[in-house]
């Protein structure tokens, strides 16, 4: 089995008109043994930036700390927030930087950026970037998600058109995958505010 499936994971990113959707799975296994069912796998960098860290979940943790801690320095130096475009320039650094032993993870990023365009990204474990205009995945149920986002999906949609499509692809996804699932994570982020819902699936 890959590390990267030791502690199973779904990550999903959708855009939206002016807005955007990034939804993670709550289960955190060991192989197939459930240890958690409310674990956080999306975290907020700042008001219009997040990240979600599928793969291992120590390693995702600690690539977390380090890029509060870089972009704690960057506001310090700068005095504004980073744009999501240069934050996964950051991100593909530091992945890169320890290609030899890397982070076992796979971020997925979304962000609002200039004129609250949306952006998201993801990439594999050492940086290599991979962007789109639609949606992207990462985890163990990654397969199964690129099916259900690439049906459900239209260019466009409204915040809660935008919520009701990536839940049901996020929900359909990880009934399919026997390493993530036990509900899931779902973040609206708009010009103006953070819709964040809490989704309940098939608790096996």
């Amino acid at each position: 089995m890959s590390i990267f499936e030791y502690n199973g994971s779904a990550v999903v990113a959708m855009v939206g008109k002016n807005c955007f959707a990034i939804a993670s799975d709550r289960r955190l296994g060991v192989n197939l043994q459930t240890i958690a069912t409310d674990f956080q796998r999306i975290y907020k960098i700042h008001d219009k930036l997040y990240i979600g860290l599928s793969g291992l979940a120590t390693d995702a943790q600690t690539l977390y700390q380090r890029l509060v801690f870089r972009h704690k320095l960057y506001q310090l130096r700068e005095e504004r927030d980073m744009r999501p475009e240069t934050f996964a320039s950051l991100v593909s650094a530091i992945l890169y930087e320890k290609r030899f032993g890397p982070y076992f993870c796979q971020p997925v990023i979304a962000g609002l950026g200039d004129d609250n365009k949306p952006f998201i990204c993801t990439m594999d474990c050492i940086g290599a970037k991979e962007l789109a205009k639609d949606f992207v995945v990462s985890g163990t149920a990654s397969e199964s998600l690129y099916g259900a986002c690439e049906s459900m999906f239209k260019p466009d949609l409204e915040p809660d058109e935008l919520f009701e499509v990536v839940s049901q692809a996020l929900l359909a996804s990880v009934d399919r995958d026997c390493l993530s699932g036990w509900g899931g994570h779902v973040l609206i982020v708009t010009p103006t505010e953070v819709l964040e819902r809490t989704l309940k699936g098939r608790m096996d």
